[in-house]
């Protein structure tokens, strides 16, 4: 089957009786409006209140929007413009899409154990580091950062009263930072040992291109979550980096410097050192 040609999941929609359409839909139209009113600390809560209620998240849509994050990103983002039609805010109202990166994350963290001989206490503590320190830590301040500067620089003038959330923000960080951990917790484990970190050029050569890749990733899926907002300009900017992602690419190859090798080294002392 080609994903290319795949809707996203829906939720099955009720049959209404005729007697009963009327009411329901002003019904509909009220909760929907409710809902859009919703302040940011109101949406916030709701978010956290659902974050251990599985029975209520779409993991078939969340799911869905990790296929094509790495195939067509852009359609991702035009579900979220859906969403701010339907719902009145960019940021993700289900936090399924949280609960299975949460996931693919421990996933990983097993075969980092294994292939570093970290042990069972070794494995808590690099799980723990992982899910809060690289990947919520990190994102909190990335994120906090691309809502700082796309708020304060890149709204167009006048703003007609629309900003940047800061969920959505983190919601960026997230689809970003999926692809990046698929390629270099999933895809290059296998390697990692008997193959990436060895004193070859070869290896060195595969192992760099990953992280170009994966970073590549990062910086694309970032500069597509912000070029959907309407009211932002000069988004192109945010490609900039991959101009400095590249020279260090080039010098890696030439100076000898294997980021792979490095990567596991890191995680080792940063687990080992107080275990």
């Amino acid at each position: 089957m080609s994903y290319t040609k795949v809707s996203p999941p829906v939720s099955p929609t009720p049959t209404l009786s005729p007697f009963s359409s009327r009411s329901s839909s002003n019904g509909s139209t009220a909760s929907q409006k409710r809902e859009s009113h919703l302040t940011a600390t109101a949406k916030r809560q709701k978010y956290f209140r659902r974050l251990f209620k599985f029975r209520q998240m779409d993991f078939e849509y969340a799911f869905w929007q990790m296929i094509y994050l790495f195939i067509s990103p852009q359609k991702v983002y035009r579900n979220f413009q859906y969403r701010k039609q339907t719902k009145d805010q960019w940021a993700r109202d289900d936090p399924a899409f949280l609960v299975l990166l949460t996931f693919w994350l421990c996933a990983s963290s097993i075969g980092f154990t294994l292939a570093l001989n970290l042990g069972i206490l070794g494995f808590i503590k690099f799980l723990l580091w992982v899910i809060f320190v690289d990947c919520i830590g990190v994102g909190l301040l990335i994120a906090t950062l691309f809502w700082f500067i796309s708020n304060r620089y890149m709204l167009i003038n006048p703003p007609r009263g629309q900003d940047v959330e800061w969920g959505y923000a983190f919601d960026v960080h997230l689809n970003a930072f999926f692809p990046l951990l698929m390629i270099l917790h999933f895809f290059q484990l296998p390697f990692l040992t008997f193959f990436i970190n060895k004193e070859m050029f070869l290896s060195r050569f595969f192992g760099n291109t990953l992280w170009l890749l994966a970073i590549g990733y990062y910086i694309y899926i970032t500069f597509l979550g912000y070029s959907a907002l309407p009211y932002l300009k000069n988004t192109r900017t945010l490609l900039f980096p991959m101009t400095g992602v590249l020279l260090i690419y080039i010098l890696s190859l030439i100076l000898g410097w294997n980021f792979s090798w490095g990567l596991s080294q890191f995680y080792h002392d940063r687990v080992m050192d107080s275990v």
